[in-house]
């Protein structure tokens, strides 16, 4: 993925959650967070609850808690990368 504008506040795609939830929420002016994620999205686990679901998006939400979790585009070939933005945690939308 390389430099962009939105690493400037030190966050990038390899933080670790909820700094990455949020670098990837607001990266290029929010237009990756609904792009879906390449061969059909990753198999998770809800580091909230434990529920399994598939986060087809780079930012997706548990369908049980409503967990927040995000994985960046230069490591959405593994679900092992998926970050957890934490128990509590809201998207900008839900608060």
């Amino acid at each position: 993925m390389g430099e962009c504008g939105s690493c400037s506040n030190g966050a990038g795609p390899f933080s670790e959650g909820k700094e990455l939830v949020e670098f990837v929420y607001g990266a290029h002016d929010g237009a990756i967070k609904d792009m879906l994620i390449p061969n059909g999205g990753l198999n998770a686990k809800c580091q909230g609850c434990g529920v399994s679901f598939s986060l087809k998006t780079f930012v997706g939400k548990c369908p049980k808690c409503g967990g927040v979790h995000a994985v960046s585009p230069p490591r959405s070939d593994n679900a092992e990368n998926i970050q957890f933005a934490g128990v509590d945690y809201k998207l900008p939308e839900d608060r």
